[in-house]
């Protein structure tokens, strides 16, 4: 369940997974509800958005609070160069503040224009992009998107070309 010095352990290689899923769920969806005009198409794809952040909101603190309480991550493996390392260190912390940002920005929507009336209700689809947070829910939505590539890209560069174990300790299997 807990992580070792060489590995991570299964609690956080399930919710890393479950939430790299569910967060390239939410960039689909939100940038397919960004981008329609047909506001049953927006609905619909809101209908998924919605509830899938709640569940990335909970899985973030759950992780959060097994970082902070329960486990440690294992050090890197040292056959990065410094400043990759230092990279990686930054671009984890932006993903989370990303995901906070992104959080915050989407619950002040759907509360300032009562978009869970329209969702879960009968009530007319909202317009979101007069709103406030609507600006910075975009632009982290796409820093985000960046991130993602680049973490996932970053994981691909030491799994294919330099054939560390990076990625296959964020895996289920040793």
């Amino acid at each position: 369940m807990k992580s070792s010095d060489a590995s991570y352990g299964t609690f956080a290689v399930t919710i890393h997974w479950l939430s790299a899923v569910l967060i390239i769920v939410l960039i689909v969806s939100g940038f397919r509800s960004g981008f329609v005009v047909d506001p049953e198409v927006k609905l619909s794809a809101l209908r998924v958005h919605v509830p899938v952040a709640i569940l990335v909101l909970l899985l973030t603190v759950a992780r959060l609070v097994w970082w902070w309480r329960f486990d440690r991550k294992p050090a890197p493996l040292g056959t990065a160069p410094r400043w990759q390392e230092v990279v990686a260190l930054w671009v984890h912390r932006a993903l989370y503040l990303l995901i906070f940002v992104l959080l915050a920005s989407g619950i002040a929507m759907s509360v300032m224009s009562g978009l869970p009336d329209a969702l879960f209700g009968s009530a007319q689809m909202p317009e979101l992009a007069d709103l406030a947070p609507r600006a910075g829910h975009g632009v982290a939505a796409r820093l985000i998107a960046a991130a993602v590539l680049l973490h996932a890209g970053a994981a691909l560069y030491h799994h294919v070309i330099v054939k560390d174990a990076t990625l296959r300790r964020m895996w289920f299997s040793r």
